[in-house]
């Protein structure tokens, strides 16, 4: 990996029929940090999320993931690459008629060949990670919206991934359960060395749990810096998105 970086986004073009939605973005992250990616309503941070993993591809430009150029990819070869990644999806995107044991242990069946006992020891040992120990037969109906995305969390924690991806990871939450969630973050990255890409429309969230931020607007990364170079930036717009004067849904 070049000077550390271990996803490179280089020149990026991406549009659905008339919308464009990305023109131009280039984003370099660094191995082990957190870095959250802000953006008003629409400005393509989801669809930057499904480049990094593939699910998407750019019309132009390169995603290089771990020295690897993606883009051009068959989906047998992005398998092997999404096994580096884990994904906490906005809504925890649990399966309902799954309990939790069986949920954490999907990914593991699909991508591992481990024998039961490894699977249930895997299960066992992120559900205590992310603080949850002991509620492998509990079904997604039990669970609290912050208890859903612990699980969710430690489903994508699941294949021991290099990156982390989060979607709005506190969207719908109270204040005690977003703060759990943005311990965890910092957590994952504390304990496991995790890369972590957050998007999240939450600037106080973005602030506690980010070594880095960059701003999406009209298609390209106009600004990266620490949270304080966000906190005194003469750019206007994010000077208006911070202060809450922009809409900051996506």
């Amino acid at each position: 990996m070049e000077n550390g970086i271990i996803v490179d986004i280089k020149d990026v073009y991406k549009s659905f029929g008339e919308k464009d939605v990305h023109m131009g973005v280039t984003l370099s992250i660094k191995k082990g940090e957190n870095i959250t990616v802000l953006g008003g309503s629409g400005s393509g941070k989801s669809v930057l999320l499904k480049e990094i993993t593939g699910l998407l591809k750019p019309d132009s430009g390169d995603v290089i993931v771990e020295g690897e150029n993606i883009v051009h990819m068959s989906e047998a070869e992005l398998v092997n690459v999404r096994k580096k990644m884990g994904m906490l999806f906005q809504g925890a995107a649990l399966f309902d008629s799954l309990s939790v044991y069986e949920n954490i242990a999907y990914p593991l069946r699909e991508n591992t060949d481990f024998p039961e006992d490894k699977i249930t020891e895997v299960v066992a040992k992120n559900l205590q990670n992310v603080g949850l120990p002991g509620i492998e037969d509990k079904m997604p109906a039990d669970l609290s919206g912050g208890m859903k995305k612990r699980v969710g969390l430690a489903r994508a924690l699941a294949m021991n991934p290099k990156i982390l991806l989060y979607d709005e990871p506190t969207t719908g939450l109270d204040p005690p359960n977003i703060s759990r969630i943005n311990q965890l973050i910092r957590d994952m990255q504390a304990q496991f060395g995790i890369t972590g890409v957050i998007i999240t429309h939450d600037v106080a969230s973005a602030f506690e749990i980010s070594d880095r931020l960059a701003f999406l607007h009209e298609g390209k990364i106009v600004f990266t810096g620490t949270v304080e170079e966000a906190q005194n930036t003469d750019i206007e717009v994010l000077k208006n998105f911070i202060e809450g004067r922009m809409d900051g849904e996506d």
